[in-house]
């Protein structure tokens, strides 16, 4: 994957290669975890192969506690919807680093931990480079991504995976699955149902 993202520049005019890596995050298990782990593997590899990269977690633009939870901590359909503040990832990080862009991106706009605003200031987006956006429910919000990397985990291996305490949470992956189709509009799909033993399967613009 790092090979493939590697060798595809950015748009002109853009200062780097704008990409989702989208997915459910499973932690626990070997290999494959889900997108943060994916995009923090390739940000190491792609130094190597001349592009440098930067990480910009979607959950830096989650919208804060009083907005993202009004219905309940465990509402599957506010987190299909409530959550991502898609605009401002979109002005704060994929517009600047795209063309015409400042050629600068914010690293986070909101500290969901302490559900307070992040305070950060902006950053270079290395010139030439990768720009890795982890998070999940990504596709089908009309985000200006270059390439998306989708890790596809199957209904039945989320309900496997799933830690019993975020199991509320799946009802919002299988509507994502049902209206969204993430498989059919990424460019690259990590079949990931058994994180050790992940295949790539690609379309789009690496088909």
């Amino acid at each position: 994957m790092a090979a493939l993202l590697a060798d595809v520049p950015p748009a002109p005019g853009a200062a780097a290669l704008r990409v989702a890596v989208d997915g459910p995050d499973l932690p626990g298990a070997p290999g494959v975890t889900g997108p943060h782990a994916l995009a923090a593997d390739l940000a190491t590899r792609l130094p190597g192969l001349s592009r440098p990269a930067v990480v910009v977690p979607a959950e830096g633009f989650y919208r804060p506690a009083s907005l993202r939870l009004e219905h309940g901590r465990t509402d599957p359909d506010a987190r299909y919807t409530d959550w991502l503040d898609a605009p401002a990832l979109a002005r704060e990080v994929l517009d600047r680093s795209g063309p015409r862009g400042s050629g600068e991106h914010l690293p986070a706009l909101w500290d969901v931990a302490r559900d307070r605003a992040a305070r950060l200031g902006y950053r270079p987006t290395p010139p030439g480079g990768v720009l890795l956006v982890p998070g999940s429910l990504l596709q089908g919000l009309g985000l200006a991504f270059d390439v998306v990397v989708h890790l596809r985990v199957g209904p039945a291996a989320r309900r496997r995976r799933v830690p019993a305490d975020r199991a509320w949470e799946l009802p919002a992956f299988d509507r994502y699955d049902d209206e969204v189709d993430p498989v059919s509009l990424a460019d690259a799909v990590v079949l990931a149902d058994h994180p050790d033993r992940p295949a790539l399967v690609l379309q789009g613009r690496f088909s």
